[in-house]
């Protein structure tokens, strides 16, 4: 699987073909000497380099185990190189340590999503911007997983022999709104989510 590493937040995604996004603007003024190491961890993960990038943030986490930052590139290097289980700790460990920076629980969002554990994702986006209510990306994510959440219960009224007619409208209309085709859905299956990571968050909380 090829990823794709920019300076912008991508539009959309979808889960199996993650587009990982770091955008470290700003953290050279904040903490140069931090920055260059975040930077170097990056740029190894912009290269696919992945194994040289998972040494150098374990052996910055070494002396600095609580630093949020490079916690973050870790988990998106697991979550790059499948190691999901794991990706899912380190996210996980991060909104119980720094709750209130609301990327990690969008990021623990995009994790669940990918395993189709959408109530999960729900609660996690939901999360997310109760922290910050200003925070765009996990709004757009947000009203994606209600999309799903609302195709599966629309799906599964069809299923069920929902005969009144106002089923099936619904349902086409949510299968353009997520761009699947109807031939490509199966009764009681929702399209897949989109749902698009952070990057990692700026500054250092204390």
């Amino acid at each position: 699987m090829t990823s794709t590493f920019s300076t912008a937040l991508p539009a959309r995604f979808l889960p199996h073909n993650l587009c990982l996004c770091v955008l470290l603007a700003g953290l050279g003024a904040l903490f140069p000497a931090r920055a260059d190491n975040y930077d170097d961890v990056s740029a190894l993960m912009r290269s696919g380099r992945m194994s040289d990038a998972m040494v150098q943030a374990d052996k910055y986490l070494a002396t600095r185990p609580q630093d949020p930052q490079m916690r973050f590139l870790k988990g998106m290097i697991q979550r790059e190189t499948g190691k999901i289980d794991e990706a899912l700790l380190t996210f996980t460990g991060l909104t119980q340590d720094y709750p209130e920076l609301p990327e990690p629980h969008n990021n623990l969002a995009v994790l669940y999503a990918s395993r189709n554990d959408i109530d999960k994702a729900r609660a996690a986006l939901e999360m997310a911007v109760r922290t910050n209510p200003d925070y765009a990306t996990a709004h757009e994510n947000l009203g994606d997983v209600y999309v799903r959440l609302a195709a599966s219960a629309f799906a599964r009224a069809q299923q069920l022999g929902g005969g009144n007619g106002t089923v099936a409208p619904k349902l086409n209309l949510i299968q353009q709104l997520t761009g699947v085709a109807k031939s490509g859905a199966t009764a009681g299956q929702a399209p897949p989510s989109t749902v698009t990571p952070s990057a990692p968050p700026k500054g250092n909380p204390q």
